[in-house]
C-alpha cells in the first residue's frame, strides 16, 4: 500500500466527507472509478496518485490520456492522521506503526482504487492490538461495502450506519 504524502491529497480525501467510524479509529475514504477521467479535479488526483508511485502519465502530445489514468490508478494509498491529543511523540509513532501493520493486513478488503486516511482518536493509544485489529477489519469491510453499494455515485452521502452504531457488535 502506497502512502498519501502531500497535504493536497489529504485535504482531497477529507473534503469528500466520506467516513466510517469505530471506537478508536475514523477512516476517511475516497474511491476512484473509471469516470475519474472526465473531471479535471479527479484527473489531477489521478496524476498525483501516479506521480507518488513514481510513474509518468503524459501522452506523446503532453496531455493525460484516459487509458494512462486507468492504468496508473491501480492501487490503494494510505494516509495517517495522529494528533497530539493521542499522546506524546513516542505514543503517536507507536499508534502509527500499529495502523500501518493493520492497514497492510486488511488492504485487500478495500476497493482497488482508493485513498484512505486513518485518523486515530485519543483512545487509540490505550487500545490493545486485538481491539484495533477487529476495528480495522470492520472499517475496511464497511468502506468496501459503501463503495459497491453506491456504485459509481461516490458523492452519494447517505449510507449505512457505522459499524460502531450497529447493534450486536461484529457480524
Amino acid at each position: 500500500m502506497n502512502r498519501l504524502q502531500s497535504h493536497r491529497d489529504f485535504v482531497r480525501v477529507l473534503k469528500r466527507r466520506r467516513k466510517v467510524t469505530q471506537k478508536d479509529i475514523v477512516v476517511h475514504f475516497l474511491v476512484y472509478d473509471d469516470s475519474c477521467c472526465t473531471h479535471a479535479d479527479d484527473r489531477h488526483t489521478a496524476a498525483a496518485h501516479a506521480e507518488s508511485n513514481g510513474e509518468a502519465m503524459e501522452a506523446t502530445d503532453g496531455s493525460v490520456s484516459a487509458d494512462a489514468l486507468r492504468q496508473k490508478m491501480s492501487g490503494r494509498r494510505l494516509g495517517l492522521a495522529v494528533s497530539k491529543n493521542v499522546g506524546n511523540a513516542v505514543t503517536r509513532n507507536h499508534v502509527k506503526r500499529r495502523f500501518r501493520v493493520l492497514a497492510r493486513t486488511y488492504e485487500n478488503n478495500l476497493p482497488r482504487h482508493c485513498d484512505i486516511v486513518m485518523r486515530a482518536k485519543p483512545s487509540a493509544a490505550r487500545a490493545d492490538f486485538s481491539s484495533l485489529d477487529a476495528q480495522v477489519d470492520d472499517l475496511f469491510a464497511e468502506v468496501s461495502l459503501k463503495a459497491t453499494r453506491n456504485g459509481k455515485s461516490w458523492s452519494n452521502r447517505d449510507g449505512l450506519k457505522s459499524s460502531a452504531n450497529r447493534q450486536g457488535g461484529r457480524s
